[in-house]
């Protein structure tokens, strides 16, 4: 058999939609709302980071139906940004997403389930006694190598076809679900002391208490200061650096466009479906926090371990093993989802000329083999060097400004392309994308001025795109822009 020329569309609705919930769905929400507490210190303003996140992210998404049904191709954001902009803002994010946001967020994912496999295999736990070798400053444990194995398992099912990773997302984006409101249900039903009334008597009376480290080196609180007005403001947009990046890569759907049926109906559709699930579980998550634990057992988990700390109020001591089953099976999935979707974007900028040539071909089995090798590469490279927790925490400001600058593209393209066609226009225009717009920009205002550390070192690894956009063309590394 020869190597195909293009897509096989055989994506359906539900499978766009469990795309979406899948890959949105990882580790962050067992985990960061102790972080989120910290900063905001009370029931109210917790529930808000998160309501808050939900509208955004469900704007968006509504958003780019517009864009998606305009361009029904692989590729998804990238193709909207070099459409609405120039090469150079689609290559910019393209590389950004291939150098950190991507490879950066299926390492983090990787990583966190060797992390709970740990507590069923020790071996795995990352002590000084586990450590199997180091390579100047890398050093090698078991837990990593199990990521990078994961994610190389993963990679080769996704090389034998879109059949097989589909059936993965199915199976473990189901079983998730299922796991998860059994999790939620069972925090209200079960526990034997309901914390939800003290919890909210906080209500929005924000406080922040970011602890001290013990002689055990566990993490605990050493009391809790009221704050508001700016500084309020600067927790808010710290406390969602968390929650936006546990609600991110709901537009990985869009990255596989050129494999779903009547894509100009579907990926719209499953992009408002998949968020609107995804935003109902995250709030009710956090409620069953509320319920279950005090705020600050909340805010000072082991390890911030949080579902673990609820999961021991539900369930018992054996608690912990429940939680780390889900989070296993919440994380392979939603890796899945993440190596499937992301080597369309390379797939499609090599297309356009903007990548190396071999990302641009597809197997026999209708793949960008090559693409989904390169990606396992550097997403393993990142699981190795340990760093991948803070280049995420650097990149979710430029995330952000690659989401307002591409729902702005709606209105440029609305200007540019005015008799394109258009079969989902974008819900409440002008004014719900106009509002994500604000949100977004006050998102990345309050980051520079209190969380500067957030800010600058990703936009950093984003304007290093430019020299390497300049170089690959000089040198021919890549082919000559077809368009």
């Amino acid at each position: 058999m020869e190597n195909k020329s293009h897509f096989h569309r055989s994506l359906t609705l539900m499978d766009g939609t469990l795309l979406v919930i899948g890959s949105m769905i990882g580790s962050g929400i067992f985990i960061v709302s102790a972080d989120a507490t910290r900063n905001l210190g009370s029931a109210g303003w917790l529930i808000a980071a998160w309501v808050i996140t939900g509208i955004m992210t469900i704007t968006a998404a509504v958003s780019y139906g517009e864009l998606s049904g305009m361009f029904p191709k692989a590729g998804g954001q990238y193709v909207y940004l070099k459409e609405a902009y120039n090469p150079l803002t689609g290559f910019l994010y393209g590389w950004s997403f291939f150098a950190v946001i991507q490879t950066g967020t299926i390492a983090a994912v990787g990583v966190a389930f060797a992390k709970f496999a740990g507590y069923f295999f020790p071996a795995l736990n990352v002590t000084p006694n586990n450590l199997l070798f180091s390579i100047g400053p890398v050093d090698i444990y078991p837990a990593r190598l199990l990521a990078i194995g994961i994610i190389g398992l993963l990679t080769y099912i996704n090389t034998r076809g879109v059949k097989e990773g589909k059936a993965i997302q199915r199976i473990f984006t189901f079983s998730k679900l299922i796991a998860l409101f059994g999790l939620i249900v069972f925090g209200f039903v079960l526990v034997k002391h309901s914390f939800f009334a003290e919890n909210l008597a906080t209500g929005f009376n924000a406080a922040q208490d970011f602890g001290t480290t013990n002689a055990a080196g566990q993490k605990v609180g050493t009391g809790w200061t009221s704050i508001s007005g700016m500084a309020l403001l600067g927790a808010m947009a710290a406390a969602m650096v968390g929650t936006v990046f546990s609600s991110d890569a709901w537009n990985n759907v869009t990255f596989v466009a050129g494999e779903i049926k009547n894509p100009q109906r579907n990926i719209g559709l499953s992009l408002f479906l998949g968020t609107l699930v995804v935003t109902v579980i995250y709030v009710t998550t956090n409620l069953m926090y509320l319920n279950a634990l005090p705020l600050n057992e909340i805010a000072f988990p082991e390890e911030d371990r949080l579902a673990v700390a609820a999961a021991n109020q539900i369930f018992g001591d054996n608690g912990k093993f429940a939680i780390a089953i889900l989070i296993m099976i919440s994380t392979f999935g939603c890796n899945n989802g993440l190596v499937l979707a992301g080597a369309r974007v390379y797939y499609t900028m090599a297309k356009d000329g903007l990548f190396f040539k071999k990302a641009g071909t597809l197997n026999k089995a209708g793949v960008p083999q090559w693409a989904l090798w390169a990606q396992f590469v550097v997403a393993s490279i990142l699981c190795l060097s340990g760093r991948y927790g803070d280049l995420l925490d650097m990149i979710s400001f430029v995330v952000v400004i690659f989401y307002v600058l591409t729902i702005a593209g709606i209105f440029i393209l609305r200007k540019k392309m005015p008799d394109a066609e258009r079969p989902y226009k974008a819900w409440g225009y002008p004014l719900l994308p106009i509002l994500y717009i604000l949100m977004g920009v006050a998102f990345c205002v309050l980051l520079i001025m209190y969380k500067p550390e957030f800010t600058w070192p990703g936009l950093i690894i984003v304007l290093i795109g430019i020299p390497i956009y300049l170089i690959m063309h000089r040198r021919g590394i890549v082919a000559d822009e077809q368009s």
